[in-house]
């Protein structure tokens, strides 16, 4: 059984480029694409209370998801969402390990708070004023392709948009030795159960038993393998490139998400 929606804007932040568009022209001749360290754009939606507070991982989440929606013009506190990181905020977990090893062991309530898995969600409603329901997602390599899946069953069910933001930061030593993660990365996808005047194609999604497509450019493949949340990369780069293709994107025991975009004509 396989499930049908249309992409109507993306928002992208990873090593080499902080935007879609600039993503887009990257993926659309690779040749040139070198690894450059990721730069998180300046996060003015939150107030400056909660500004001081959030982690690499609310500024990445919430940056892409903004970028998207302002991509296709449509209001945040209009929008469903979907989160999904495999690990959260590595820079808040680090310190609450380093407090947890003290002598003290006394955790602030600003770690304790930006240490759940759905801080970006309560974050983004309070940046976005948004009341619609929002899932947090965790898969560990196959948070892309499991959260392409969810956002897109409750797009089509519900009959209504659905922003999904993929999001990963890495952890400082030493827990990025046993977990390490290149560098910072983030998209977002805005699903449409119909076609809209934004769609950029039609996207068909079922599980199948199929090998992991992979980049042909050197570099691009490492940062896919690298970064959980980039393992939808083959992906982006059929969108980019606007033609009809399909990638096995990674999900989880040994299966993979086969991903079909039609561009629209």
């Amino acid at each position: 059984m396989s499930v049908q929606v249309y992409l109507d804007a993306i928002g992208m932040v990873g090593p080499g480029a902080n935007n879609w568009t600039a993503w887009q022209t990257l993926l659309q001749d690779a040749s040139e694409y070198q690894i450059v360290p990721s730069v998180v754009p300046a996060l003015n939606v939150l107030p400056p209370a909660e500004r001081r507070r959030t982690g690499a991982g609310v500024k990445l989440a919430l940056a892409t998801g903004m970028e998207a929606l302002s991509n296709a013009g449509i209001d945040p506190a209009t929008m469903t969402t979907v989160f999904c990181s495999s690990g959260g905020d590595g820079d808040n977990c680090h310190l609450i390990c380093e407090a947890l090893a003290g002598s003290d062991r006394m955790i602030s309530p600003t770690r304790f708070h930006n240490s759940v898995h759905n801080a970006p969600s309560g974050y983004w409603g309070i940046a976005a004023g948004a009341m619609l329901p929002s899932t947090s997602l965790c898969a560990y390599d196959g948070g892309f392709a499991v959260g392409l899946l969810e956002a897109a069953v409750q797009c089509a069910i519900e009959k209504r948009p659905v922003l999904l933001v993929v999001y990963d930061t890495p952890y400082p030593e030493p827990l990025h030795a046993t977990r390490p993660i290149l560098d910072q990365y983030s998209v977002a996808l805005l699903l449409n159960p119909t076609q809209s005047v934004q769609s950029l194609g039609a996207l068909s999604l079922q599980l199948e038993d199929a090998a992991c497509t992979r980049m042909t450019n050197t570099a691009l493949e490492q940062v896919r393998i690298g970064i959980p949340a980039a393992r939808g990369l083959p992906l982006l780069q059929i969108v980019a490139q606007a033609r009809a293709a399909h990638a096995d994107l990674e999900y989880v025991n040994g299966r993979s998400l086969h991903a079909v975009f039609t561009p629209v004509q």
